[in-house]
Order: C-alpha cells, then sequence, then structure tokens
C-alpha cells in the first residue's frame, strides 16, 4: 500500500455509479476504502477491480443507516491511515419511478431519507474531523437532476425530495466549510444504465468520471455547486 496515496471512501460502491468512481479513483493511484452494505459484497467488488488498477482498493462494510457502524469505520480509518481525503457521497435507494407525492405511502419516504439525506449527512460529520487532517479535502454529494427545484416535475417523490434535501445540505456544508478550505459539491451523474436507473441510460464511466472530477478538484476549485461534466446545473 503507498502511504503517500491520497485516501477516498466512496459508500454505495460495491455496484453501479460507486463501484465505477472507487475504480477510477484507485486508477489515479488512490487508495479506496470500497463500502458496501454487506462485507461480502464489498469483498467481490475488490476482488473484480483490483487487478485492473495502480491504487489500492480495499473493501469495508458500511450500512450508512447505521449510526454507529458509521462512526466505527471512521474510528478504524482514523487508526489506520490519520487522515481521509476524498468522502463520496454515493449510497442511495429507491427510485421510486412509479409513486406520487400525492398518494406515497410516507412511510417509504422517510425510509428513502434515511439512507439518501440523513445517511450522507452523519456520514459527513463522522468523516469531518479527518478530512480536516487532509492538505486537499474534498466532499462530493452523489444527487441528481431529480432534485433540482427549477427541473423539478410530479413523480419519483421520495427520491427526488431526498435529493433536493442533499443539495441543500451540499450547500450548508460548503458555506460553513469554505474557511477550512474544504471543498464540498454535489454531482449529478446523470441517466446512467445501472441497477437503479434502469436499461436505456447511459454508459458509467462518464457518469462516474463527473464524481472523480469533483472528488480531485485543485484547491482553486469551486465548492457549493451542482454539477455534471464539471459543468453548472440548476438548483
Amino acid at each position: 500500500m503507498n502511504t503517500a496515496a491520497p485516501v477516498s471512501l466512496v459508500t454505495g460502491a460495491n455496484r453501479g455509479i460507486g463501484r465505477e468512481t472507487a475504480r477510477q479513483l484507485a486508477a489515479l493511484g488512490h487508495t479506496v476504502l470500497l463500502c458496501a452494505r454487506r462485507r461480502e459484497d464489498a469483498e467481490r467488488a475488490v476482488a473484480d477491480l483490483a487487478p485492473g488498477v495502480p491504487g489500492t482498493l480495499l473493501p469495508r462494510r458500511l450500512d450508512v443507516t447505521d449510526v454507529d457502524g458509521v462512526r466505527t469505520l471512521a474510528r478504524g480509518v482514523e487508526e489506520e491511515f490519520g487522515h481521509l481525503d476524498v468522502l463520496v457521497n454515493n449510497a442511495a435507494v429507491n427510485y421510486d419511478t412509479a409513486r406520487h407525492a400525492a398518494s406515497v405511502d410516507l412511510d417509504e419516504v422517510r425510509r428513502t431519507l434515511e439512507t439518501n439525506l440523513f445517511g450522507a449527512w452523519h456520514t459527513a460529520q463522522a468523516f469531518l474531523p479527518l478530512l480536516r487532517r487532509s492538505a486537499h479535502p474534498r466532499l462530493v454529494n452523489v444527487s441528481s437532476e431529480s432534485g433540482s427545484l427549477e427541473h423539478m416535475s410530479g413523480g419519483t417523490p421520495a427520491y427526488g425530495v431526498s435529493k433536493a434535501a442533499l443539495n441543500a445540505l451540499t450547500r450548508k456544508l460548503a458555506d460553513e466549510l469554505r474557511a477550512e478550505r474544504i471543498l464540498v459539491n454535489a454531482v449529478s451523474p446523470g441517466w446512467i444504465a445501472t441497477d437503479m436507473g434502469g436499461p436505456g441510460g447511459g454508459p458509467v464511466e462518464p457518469g462516474a468520471a463527473s464524481v472523480v472530477w469533483a472528488a480531485t478538484l485543485p484547491d482553486s476549485g469551486p465548492t457549493g455547486g451542482f454539477f455534471r461534466h464539471g459543468e453548472p446545473l440548476p438548483w
């Protein structure tokens, strides 16, 4: 393991955008903590990806809805590395295209918010002390244009509201952490052909590249923005 390499953590990284983001960061030489809710899923993804990248991929179990588990992992990262350079909040659930705000079961909405908003929120809180020890800290929230108020329409209520809230959290954190030079941005990868996105979407590689762009910004880069492919999106 290269102890001088940037240390990155990606949640929900056993498949889709998260998996490809972890691969691309490892391809840049990062040491990547590839996180999944089940340890065996993280191990399987690492076994598949590790031979093709110069960086180091390490499997970690992380359920972002388990506050104690998030804190335990943060302590483990502190003991092993002493800091964290990049946090990618990618874990998300429930692209509820068949639901409508007028009739959706609000328990389903609450469960979605637990992962998509609160999971990202307390993961950010738990790892902020380690990001503060980095020379170039970056926090990326993987969002969606479903959360853009300017473009928002009916349908997909739980997912869309959760991503709008995640965008708001991005702005709050970016403003509060600006003086500490922690760059915080939201990224929409676009409609990607993943298990969540379904068939018909674009390839995963450029979607993940948008996330990696935000994760590897120079110190002069933007903070508090919403982007795809490095271009601003409307809130």
